[in-house]
């Protein structure tokens, strides 16, 4: 009898369970993306209906430099500890220099700058002298790792400069997560449940702070607020976001790998793809109340 019950109890919640995706969005997605040159995975959530939309949502795809969010998380779990402070004082040292164009790498030599001021430097224009000065900061990419374990995600992961990850690095590079995984991070910050309340809140605003504004984020009013991080390497373009304005509430992350579209140009197919999605989502999750979320 208890068996029999419980099935009872399981096939009546199979129907709220379906109602959970969005088919109308799910569609609108699904052809938005026919015909892109690669693999595209796309996670969304609207955090005022709970409705979702996926399209290979579960697939690992690199993160490029998407994975300054799992090492910011590292870093705020070593304040959270009083094993750093926010405003302490580091001594930039030219064994930290990563070729490229980034601001930290200027610096001279035993010249002193604030944790505050790399963290900011590694989110908001994706600085990677300061990332892998961070990753070193919060315990190497090994402890990162150990705490995104613990707070349930599984398939993000950092791999550089991590023993034990160097199958990973080969095939994702840098890390690597799930669009799934990565915009339910950003899911937990608006919930203030990343960590704790003031590690959340710390982070929105760190994350809302972004100079690399061209792509998805672009298509966002900027009067809106939205924390974002975006990433890319030649043959993957990703971006994810929390959006939160008057009528529109929404977590969500596209990611991209095997790119037949290499260039650098903002025409690049996995930038133009990234745009066109973030306008969908805007423009139609901003009138849940007018009825696009009506019986599907």
């Amino acid at each position: 009898m208890k068996n029999l019950l419980a099935f009872i109890f399981v096939v009546a919640l199979m129907p709220a369970q379906a109602q959970k995706v969005n088919k109308k969005l799910q569609l609108a997605l699904e052809t938005l993306t026919t015909g892109f040159k690669g693999d595209v995975g796309i996670y969304v959530k609207d955090l005022h209906t709970g409705k979702t939309v996926s399209i290979n949502a579960d697939s690992i795809f690199p993160t490029a430099s998407m994975v300054k969010v799992p090492i910011l998380i590292g870093i705020m779990d070593k304040l959270n500890k009083g094993e750093l402070k926010y405003h302490q004082e580091l001594t930039y040292k030219d064994s930290l220099f990563y070729a490229g164009s980034d601001l930290l790498a200027s610096l001279k030599h035993n010249e002193k700058v604030e944790l505050s001021k790399v963290i900011m430097l590694m989110l908001t224009t994706s600085d990677n002298t300061a990332s892998l000065w961070l990753q070193s900061l919060a315990g190497t990419g090994t402890r990162i790792n150990q705490i995104l374990d613990s707070i349930g995600y599984t398939a993000t992961r950092v791999n550089s400069r991590t023993p034990g990850r160097e199958a990973g690095r080969d095939k994702f590079g840098w890390g690597q997560t799930s669009p799934k995984e990565m915009a339910t991070m950003f899911e937990a910050l608006a919930n203030r449940t990343l960590l704790d309340t003031a590690s959340s809140e710390k982070m929105l605003r760190l994350l809302g702070r972004n100079y690399w504004d061209e792509e998805a984020l672009s298509q966002i009013p900027p009067d809106v607020f939205v924390a974002s991080k975006n990433g890319a390497v030649n043959a993957s373009r990703s971006e994810a976001m929390y959006v939160s304005g008057k009528n529109a509430r929404y977590v969500f992350c596209i990611c991209t790998k095997n790119n037949k579209d290499t260039s650098w140009e903002s025409n690049n197919e996995g930038w133009e793809l990234a745009r066109k999605v973030s306008k969908l989502l805007w423009d139609k999750l901003q009138d849940y109340k007018l009825g696009w979320y009506g019986i599907n």
